[in-house]
């Protein structure tokens, strides 16, 4: 016979966990309904009506997770900021195809749901969800003691967006030697780098989230938790207005390995890196780790978050343009010829 102690409970899953989680964060997730939505939070699946303005539309889909970002938010127990991360994220790498986000799909797991924390995560994203005209259709929470370790928590979302096939980025065959690289500043590490970021101020430097960072001007925890920033708004006229030839959403990899992604192969992209002053944070990492240049450029974004390519002709008209909208924007470099790599002067 089994023993009669033994439960799912016991066992280190409890449903009622889950039902709680559930019942809290049901309204950030009804605050983010749209006109395409057509079911509520419970369902086995979410249900979008598609219906498009658009004369021919293709899906475009993402997804990523915040990573260990997910470990500072948990040593400065501040949760909201990783959910508005991980949408953010998601929605840049479909604005870099041309696409407007529909709707996202999260996953959260953790050793043990924490009710509380979970409402905040997912507030978080309803947050940047509703900012940007995108459902939290649905999604999954799951209790997995043995496979986290204890107190951890992670993260990761789907994201369906559209696009008009005329508007669809890049467009290689539009792209010449010449042709301008405008940058969009960073919010600070986004969601990359932070294995490295961690092990230098927490490990090496012995610091805490509490302590102040040099040359920031604030704490590590705020630091290092600044919001992922989306570039959606500021954008999207611009892709309609078909004034963009392509765009890099600078993660995983820096300027060096997201750039040549949408580079057609006879060209280049040409850094002016006297154009902009790497900010406090980075200069701090870069410093204090010893790291060389070229690793620190595939480590972390060094301050440019979002690239894009236009005519020449056109770039101080996108420039003025992106000024008058608050937007920090600069001229980073050029196309060149070569062979659709990264070069810095």
């Amino acid at each position: 016979m089994g023993d009669p102690k033994l439960s799912y409970a016991t066992s280190g899953v409890d449903i009622n966990r889950q039902d709680e989680a559930l019942r809290l964060i049901k309204p950030h997730v009804k605050a983010t309904k749209t006109a395409g939505v057509l079911s509520d939070l419970g369902l086995f699946g979410g249900l979008f009506a598609a219906k498009f303005p658009e004369e021919r539309p293709i899906l475009v889909s993402s997804m990523d997770g915040v990573g260990t970002k997910m470990k500072v938010a948990r040593l400065a127990n501040k949760w909201d900021t990783v959910g508005q991360d991980l949408v953010n994220h998601c929605i840049n790498d479909i604005l870099v195809q041309g696409a407007r986000p529909l709707f996202f799909l999260d996953y959260v797991a953790a050793q043990r749901l924490e009710p509380a924390l979970i409402e905040q995560i997912v507030k978080g994203m309803a947050v940047a969800c509703q900012a940007s005209g995108c459902a939290l259709i649905g999604g999954e929470l799951a209790e997995m003691p043995g496979v986290y370790a204890e107190g951890e928590v992670d993260v990761a979302g789907t994201i369906v967006g559209l696009v008009d096939e005329s508007d669809l980025l890049p467009r290689l065959e539009e792209m010449f030697e010449g042709d301008m690289l405008i940058g969009l500043p960073s919010s600070g590490l986004h969601t990359n780098g932070y294995s490295l970021a961690r092990k230098v101020l927490f490990e090496v430097e012995g610091r805490t989230v509490d302590s102040l960072l040099p040359a920031t001007g604030t704490s590590v925890g705020d630091a290092l938790l600044a919001v992922h920033r989306s570039y959606l708004t500021q954008l999207m006229p611009f892709i309609k207005a078909k004034r963009i030839r392509a765009m890099a959403h600078i993660t995983g990899g820096g300027l060096t390995d997201n750039i040549p992604r949408v580079l057609p192969g006879h060209l280049d992209a040409e850094i002016d890196t006297k154009s902009w002053e790497i900010p406090g944070l980075f200069r701090h990492l870069i410093e204090a780790s010893k790291l060389p240049l070229d690793d620190a450029r595939r480590s972390f974004n060094l301050g440019v978050g979002m690239v894009l390519m236009v005519n020449d002709t056109k770039a101080l008209e996108i420039l003025a343009e992106l000024h008058n909208a608050g937007e920090q924007a600069w001229v980073l470099g050029k196309l060149v010829k070569g062979t659709g790599k990264v070069v810095y002067r």
